[in-house]
């Protein structure tokens, strides 16, 4: 008994290493495109560069928001999650490589360039939401795997940014061309995966979804708000990162698409370095301290960022923005899963990414039209001041719906 428990145990730790693993591809191939977005979409036609920026961004976003529930439909309702990944991998790279090599042949207009960058947002947003729905699937406790899922995320997108940097020095198309290949890869992982679905007594609840049944399903479930709002804010000041944190870096302190990237990766490799411990920590103490002064501490970071007169000071803001993000990311995701019924659980965390990328994409943009009427200190003030008011607001209810607590194990 005591072998096939330790067998059960490898078995559930190399799933999860698996899933992580494809965590990690996916952001960081979208990452790669990040650090040099404005030489990107000058090479594609955009007439201006930071409305170009914005509308790039803003089309993967917008195209993750309106297909994310798709695939969380299906997958509950079919009962398979482990194809459905595969096919999003390989729209992916059909998509990546597609707008890498297409634009260099014939002459495309930007509008189609914008079409094409949707399709890459409907598909990755499909591995991504999938695999971190499978993450919730494992059994070992909904913060470890979070954290798991934490750790990727961070990972991938500390070293895709940078690496997206040093790829943008061969020339605008090149990151693009490398996340097809990535997203090839993570078609040819998804063979050693395998669904673990929590079996459901009640069948025609699973294959009857609908848009209003999962609105009644969140209904069912209103405390999932928490961990959305959250979500939407953290994902909202990434958005302002990704656009105004890289032209700011570009612009304000000159520095190159490499430096742009290893500017990121200050916040990025904490970021990642911390989650899995800081999920794990989540498990024992409960998920209210980590969410509530993690994202003021997060708040307060951002702010710092935006007011730091010199590139020194706006690295070491950087790190701590890192730290306390790695904080609060991995307990808030964690909080979705101890909330979502197992029947669920492909909606849920559906529900969670499609608030992030609503997020993410008014954050995008915010900084687009912000920046441009008032600078980027503006931008950074403000998204900082959103976080930490949330928090204060919230937190009564937080710490009375996640205070320690034995998690509803898988």
């Amino acid at each position: 008994m005591s072998s096939q428990f330790k067998t059960g145990t490898s078995t559930v730790d190399t799933e999860r290493i698996l899933l992580g693993s494809v965590v990690f591809a996916v952001l960081f191939l979208q990452l790669l495109v990040y650090p040099g977005v404005d030489m990107l979409v000058t090479a594609l036609g955009a007439p201006v560069v930071l409305r170009g920026s914005t509308w790039f961004l803003a089309a993967e976003l917008g195209a993750s928001v309106l297909f994310v529930w798709v695939w969380g439909l299906i997958s509950d309702a079919r009962r398979v999650r482990v194809p459905l990944l595969r096919l999003g991998a390989l729209l992916a790279a059909a998509s990546y490589g597609g707008l890498a090599i297409i634009p260099q042949v014939v002459i495309v207009p930007f509008s189609g360039a914008l079409a094409i960058r949707a399709i890459q947002g409907a598909a990755t947003i499909g591995v991504l939401s999938l695999a971190m729905t499978m993450l919730m699937d494992l059994p070992g406790g909904h913060g470890r795997n979070m954290g798991a899922a934490g750790i990727a995320i961070g990972s991938g997108t500390a070293l895709g940014a940078p690496t997206g940097g040093l790829l943008y020095g061969q020339g605008p198309f090149v990151p693009l061309a490398t996340a097809a290949m990535l997203a090839v890869v993570i078609a040819l992982l998804s063979t050693q995966l395998v669904d673990r679905i929590p079996a459901s007594g009640n069948q025609s609840r699973q294959t009857s979804k609908t848009i209003i049944t999962i609105v009644n399903r969140i209904r069912e479930t209103p405390e999932l708000l928490i961990p959305y709002a959250f979500g939407f804010i953290d994902r909202l000041s990434a958005g302002v990162f990704a656009l105004a944190g890289t032209l700011y870096f570009r612009t304000v302190f000159n520095l190159s698409p490499a430096a742009t990237g290893a500017m990121l990766f200050l916040f990025f490799g904490p970021f990642a370095l911390f989650q899995y411990p800081f999920g794990s920590l989540s498990d024992r103490l409960g998920r209210a301290f980590p969410i509530v002064f993690g994202s003021i501490g997060y708040g307060f970071s951002v702010i710092a960022v935006g007011l730091a007169p010199t590139v020194t000071i706006v690295g070491v803001a950087m790190v701590t923005v890192g730290v306390v993000g790695a904080l609060m990311s991995p307990a808030t995701m964690a909080l979705v899963t101890d909330l979502a019924s197992e029947a669920d659980r492909g909606v849920a965390m559906a529900g969670f990414n499609a608030t992030g990328s609503i997020g993410f994409l008014t954050g995008v943009i915010l900084a687009g039209t912000v920046a441009g009427a008032t600078g980027f200190t503006t931008v950074f003030v403000l998204a900082g001041a959103v976080e930490v008011t949330l928090a204060a607001i919230a937190a009564p209810a937080v710490f009375r719906l996640a205070s320690p607590r034995t998690e509803k194990q898988s």
